[in-house]
Order: structure tokens, then sequence, then C-alpha cells
């Protein structure tokens, strides 16, 4: 069930190992946007605010915990790719216990100031309690999350993308009956959508390590699952510290703009909490890209191939590049129905529209960074990707802010903040990508 990434043609073989990933995420994502139609109609545009307000907090904890495992996933590629597989089975022992111990702290932790944060966002005093709730039963499944992300992120550095696909359809699916049952047969409110994302989590988590243990002989670890080595500890928090930071970092941002959004109103909030539902769907595959090339480079980089890694690092740019483009067109001609899918009230279909004209005409430069970052990571260098995504964040909040609180622009703000992110992102970026081809990171 795994694959050997250091030989065969890479183009093919880069679109093969993404069809998975972007099947897989857009299943989920089909969730995420099934959920909010299912809320906005059968609930309410004060529920659909609550649950968008909550998705950036949310995003942000399972993004850190998610970055552990990209950051760990590296190592676990480079062993693979170098053949260490006495190392390779320490790393994924020891990513999986330090993991889990981490996960239920973090759990904890982010029940405990649920409320607080919310507090700090300005979440209209109306849906304050609504949106706690909602949160609080969301992070009750952070373990369930980190198990599948561990077990996901390991599988595709193992070169096998196929089998986290039927894991995420399975959950979608669970998913989407789970909200038609406690919304509407229960009537549960948004907590019960809430409830239902756990229970779906919980049980693609279980289904995922039968499988595993069944099926991928690397991962038969048996006893050896309680390893625990130090030594690769401290480069496993090296390496997943930075990576969990840049995720991490790419959400407090969102958080940032999500806290201005909220000054204008619940319908603002609604109209941002749909857009952002189909921002994902058309970054989603982006990224996708950009994570099968840093499978990619990082297996080539263990193998010491660098030939390969310079051509797999092209052929990605130029996927990048045509899915830039034919996302900008759906979302231009089709913005008005894609908004009408979320919900019927026309001034929040009326803001929806308006932010996706702008948006979708600079969707090519995240395709662009989002292949550069890919690059960065699969040759180990992790500490670009997060100055990057910093500055990208930074300048999003520092645009967003002044338009929308000093001089009144409303949600068309914000396309232009992204878009002073992403050109702020390119300029950290391509003087270092210069650099690491000159000195020496991928060159004979």
């Amino acid at each position: 069930m795994t694959q050997d990434m250091t030989k065969g043609k890479i183009m093919p073989m880069l679109i093969r190992f993404t069809i998975p990933l972007v099947l897989g995420n857009l299943f989920q994502l089909t969730y995420n946007a099934v959920d909010s139609i299912i809320v906005g109609h059968f609930i309410g545009k004060e529920a659909l605010a609550a649950v968008g307000i909550c998705n950036p907090v949310t995003t942000l904890v399972i993004l850190f915990l998610n970055g552990l495992c990209m950051g760990a996933s590296i190592l676990i590629g480079t062993y693979y790719g170098a053949k260490d597989y006495d190392t390779l089975s320490r790393q994924i022992s020891t990513t999986m216990i330090s993991g889990s111990v981490f996960s239920v702290i973090l759990t904890i932790l982010s029940i405990g100031i649920a409320k607080s944060l919310l507090r700090l966002l300005q979440v209209d005093a109306s849906i304050l309690d609504m949106t706690t709730s909602y949160l609080r039963i969301i992070f009750v499944g952070l373990m369930f999350t980190f198990l599948y992300n561990f077990f996901s992120s390991t599988l595709r550095a193992l070169g096998d993308s196929n089998s986290p696909l039927y894991f995420l359809i399975i959950s979608a699916i669970l998913n989407v009956f789970g909200d038609l049952f406690f919304i509407i047969v229960l009537k549960a409110g948004s907590n019960g959508c809430a409830v239902s994302t756990v229970i779906s989590e919980a049980l693609c988590c279980i289904f995922c390590i039968i499988y595993v243990q069944k099926k991928v002989p690397l991962l038969q670890l048996g006893k050896k699952w309680l390893i625990f080595d130090r030594s690769l500890l401290k480069r496993t928090i090296a390496y997943g510290w930075a990576s969990a930071m840049q995720q991490a970092t790419v959400q407090l941002g969102k958080i940032g703009v999500q806290a201005i959004v909220n000054t204008m109103g619940v319908s603002v909030a609604a109209a941002f909490t749909a857009v952002n539902r189909i921002d994902d769907f058309a970054y989603t595959p982006e990224q996708n890209i950009a994570h099968a090339m840093t499978a990619l480079m990082a297996q080539n980089k263990g193998a010491k191939r660098n030939d390969r890694m310079r051509e797999g690092f092209r052929c990605g740019l130029v996927l990048e590049t045509i899915y830039g483009i034919l996302i900008f067109i759906v979302c231009f001609v089709f913005a008005r129905h894609l908004m009408m899918l979320f919900v019927k009230d026309e001034e929040v279909i009326g803001h929806g529209v308006t932010y996706l004209h702008l948006i979708s005409i600079i969707y090519i430069l995240p395709a662009i960074t989002n292949g550069l970052q890919g690059f960065f990571r699969g040759i180990g260098d992790l500490k670009i990707t997060l100055i990057s995504s910093f500055v990208n964040m930074g300048l999003r909040v520092l645009v967003a802010a002044p338009l929308v609180l000093v001089w009144g622009f409303g949600i068309e703000a914000l396309p232009f903040s992204y878009l002073a992110g992403w050109i702020g992102m390119l300029v950290a970026e391509l003087p270092l990508l210069i650099h690491t081809y000159r000195e020496s990171k991928i060159t004979d």
C-alpha cells in the first residue's frame, strides 16, 4: 500500500498522488458545506454565524495538531526514501505517543478557555452561549482528530494517498447523515451538528486504525508502538513545531480577520461563513498539490536524488498555475449560484457575491505560494514556511483592520487584505528560493 517516489515519471506520479488527496478533502469540505447548508436552512442565520465563528478557532487547534503530524511525516518520508526502516519505526511510534499525550492536554485547555476566547473575538452577545456550547463539543473530539491526521500523514509520507481518501469519504457520509438526524429529527440545533462531527471523527479514526494494522506491513509494529525515542522526539519537535506554528500562524490570521468581520453584523458574519466554505473548496487542491510535492521531495531527499527534486518542483508549479486559472473562472462566473447553495437571505447573498468576484481574480497567487511552501517543506526548511506565513497573515490583519474599522469598508475590504498578504508572502519567499537553489539545498 506504499509507493517508492524515488523512481518513475514525476508528472504522472504527482497527478496520481494529488487526485486522492483532492477527492478526500473535497468530501470533507462537502461535509463542511452541507453542515452550513443544513444549519442555515433548518436552524437560521444565527446558528450559521455561530458555526462560522467557531470554524477558524477549531481549525487553529486542529491544524496545530496537523502541523505536528506534517513535520513528523517529512522525517518519515526521508527515512523511508533512505530505506532506514529501524529508525522509521521508532519515528512513527514516538510521534504517536507524544502526539496523543499532547492532544489530551490541548483538549482540556481548549474547553476551559472557550468562552473567554469567544468574548475576545467580539462575538455578538445574542449568540455567545450557542457558540460556546458548539465549540466545547467540537474540542472533545481532538484526540480522534490527532490520531486520524497522524495515520493519514504517515501513509502519505509512505507514498499512499489513496487510503486516507476512503476514510475521509466514510467520515463525510457519516457526518451528513448525523447532521440530518440530530438537527432535523432530534431538533438538537447547532449542538447536534457538533455531536455529529465528533461521532463521525471517532468512527473514522477507529476504521483507520483497524485498516493500518491489517493492511500496511510497515505500520504493524506490535510492541514497537510503545517505543519512545527521546532523541527522535527532539528532531520531531524541531520539525513539527515549525510546521505547527506555520499552520497556527495561518489560523491566527484568519481569527484576526474573523474578529474584524464580527464587528460588521450577523449578516456579514453569515456571508463570510459561506464564502469561507467556498474558499476552502478553491484552496484545497492547491494545498494538495503542494502536499504531493512535499512527499515526493522528502523521499528523494532521503535517496539523495536532487535531479528529481528539481523536476518535482517544476512539475508542481505547472499544476498549481493551471488549477489557479481554472478556479478563478468557476468562482467568478458562478458566484451567485454558489452563495444560493448556503442561504436564501438576499442581503447575505449580496455580501458573498461581492467577496467572490474580487477574491477569485487573485486565486492564482495562493496557487503559486502553495507550490513554494510544498518545495520548502519537502527539503525540510520549515523556518521559511513559517516566516512567509507570518508575513502573509500579519499583512491580512494589518490591512483589513483600518479598511473596516477606520474607513468603513464592508466585506469587500477582505479580498484586498488577502491580496496584500499573498504579495508579501511572495516577496518573502522568492529571494529565499533563489538562495536555496544557489547554495546547495537541491543543486548537485
